[in-house]
C-alpha cells in the first residue's frame, strides 16, 4: 500500500489533490552524498552493476528532496551491454563502446537477452530498492529508446550529429531495421521484468530523437516505441519522453503510453491540444535552477500555468544538470507542492 500516490494516480490519469514531481537524473550527482559514495569506487558502471548500492543511489533523493516517485539508478546503455556490445564509462567524457556495429555480421552477433541472466543486476536494485521504500513513493523503471540505443550502437560514444548512426539509416534501412528489431525485443522483455521486480511506471526515454527528420522519426523510432507501449501498457502506466521531437506529439498520441514528457522547448498548451487526455510531464529548463530561490519559484509557477487543464506530473525539460544547487531543486519541489491551480 502506497502512502503517497499522487505520482502513480497522475501517471494513470486520474485526478490528484496537487501536482506530483520528481526529476529526472534527480539520484546522482547534485547530492552530496551520492558524490561521497560515488568517491569510494572504481567508477559509474561498478555503481550501477552493484544492486545494494544502485539501491541506495536511487533513495537518496527521496530522503534528500522530498519528491514523489523514485527512479531506479542505471543506464540505458545496460540494454547494449547484455546484448554483447559492452561499454564503458569515461570519466569527464561518457560513454564509450570499443567496438560498434558495422555490418550484418555484427547484428547477428547480438544476443537478446533472459533478463534475470543479462541484466539481473537491475532487476535485483529494484527488488532490493521496493522493498526499503516500504511504500513511500511509487517506483519507475526505465529502458532506452530503440533507436536512441542503435545511435550508440553505431556512432560508439555521444555525438552532437550522430552522423555515423544518421547516415546508417539512408545507406542500410534493412539493417537498420534488423538492429531494431533486436533492441525492441530485448527492451521489452527488460522492462517486463522491471515490472515483476517492482516497477510502478515504466519510462522509455529516446534522448537523441531531435535529431532525426520527422520521416526517419517515425520510421526508424515511433514504430518500436509504439511496440514497447502495446507490451507494456497492460501491465503499468507508461510514459515516452522523446528530446526534441515535439513534431512526434500526434504520435505518441495514438500510442498506448499514458504519458507525454515534454523538453523545455514545448509549449504545454499547443501539446494539451496534439494529447488528448494524456498526461504530459514536465518541462521546466533545467537552466532555470541555476537562478536565485525567488527566479526558481517564479519559473517553476510559470511553468505550473501553461499546464493547467489537464493531468501533469511535474518535472524538468531535460534531465537536473550536476552541477545544480540542492537548495534551489528543494525550493522547486515546495514550489510545485504549495501550487493550487
Amino acid at each position: 500500500m502506497l502512502k503517497n500516490d499522487l505520482f502513480l494516480r497522475a501517471a494513470r490519469g486520474e485526478a490528484t489533490e496537487r501536482t506530483p514531481v520528481w526529476l529526472m537524473r534527480q539520484a546522482g550527482r547534485i547530492l552530496p552524498e551520492y558524490r561521497a559514495l560515488r568517491a569510494r569506487l572504481s567508477g559509474f558502471k561498478e555503481l550501477v552493476e552493484t544492486p545494494e548500492l544502485a539501491a541506495e543511489v536511487t533513495i537518496q533523493p527521496i530522503d534528500a528532496l522530498d519528491v514523489d516517485a523514485a527512479i531506479i539508478f542505471s543506464d540505458i546503455l545496460v540494454v547494449p551491454d547484455a546484448m554483447g556490445l559492452p561499454y564503458e564509462m569515461v570519466e569527464a567524457r561518457g560513454p564509450l563502446f570499443p567496438t560498434t556495429i558495422k555490418s550484418a555480421a555484427d547484428i547477428d552477433k547480438l544476443r537478446i537477452p533472459d533478463p534475470e541472466e543479462g541484466l539481473g543486476y537491475v532487476l535485483e536494485a529494484l527488488r532490493i530498492t521496493k522493498k526499503a521504500l516500504n511504500g513511500r513513493v511509487p517506483l519507475i523503471g526505465f529502458a532506452g529508446a530503440p533507436f536512441t540505443i542503435l545511435a550508440y550502437m553505431i556512432e560508439g560514444h555521444g555525438s552532437k550529429t550522430f552522423s555515423k548512426a544518421r547516415g546508417f539509416l539512408y545507406r542500410e534501412p534493412a539493417l537498420a531495421h534488423r538492429l531494431l528489431a533486436k533492441i525492441t525485443a530485448t527492451t521489452i522483455a527488460y522492462l517486463q521484468a522491471q515490472v515483476a521486480a517492482g516497477a510502478q511506471v515504466v519510462q522509455v526515454f529516446d534522448s537523441w530523437a531531435g535529431i532525426l527528420p520527422p520521416a526517419h522519426y517515425t520510421e526508424f523510432s515511433a514504430r518500436y516505441i509504439a511496440e514497447i507501449c502495446e507490451a507494456l501498457a497492460p501491465l503499468v502506466p507508461v510514459t515516452v519522453f522523446a528530446k526534441g521531437a515535439w513534431w512526434a506529439v500526434p504520435e505518441f498520441a495514438a500510442m498506448p503510453c499514458r504519458t507525454i514528457g515534454l523538453d523545455w522547448n514545448q509549449t504545454p498548451g499547443q501539446v494539451r491540444t496534439e494529447a488528448g487526455d494524456k498526461t504530459l510531464q514536465g518541462n521546466l529548463d533545467p537552466c532555470a535552477l541555476y537562478g536565485t530561490p525567488e527566479q526558481v519559484r517564479a519559473a517553476t509557477e510559470a511553468m505550473l500555468r501553461q499546464f493547467a487543464g489537464g493531468p501533469h506530473i511535474a518535472n524538468l525539460g531535460h534531465g537536473v544538470y550536476p552541477d545544480t544547487n540542492p537548495d534551489n531543486v528543494r525550493v522547486f519541489v515546495e514550489t510545485v507542492k504549495a501550487w493550487r491551480n
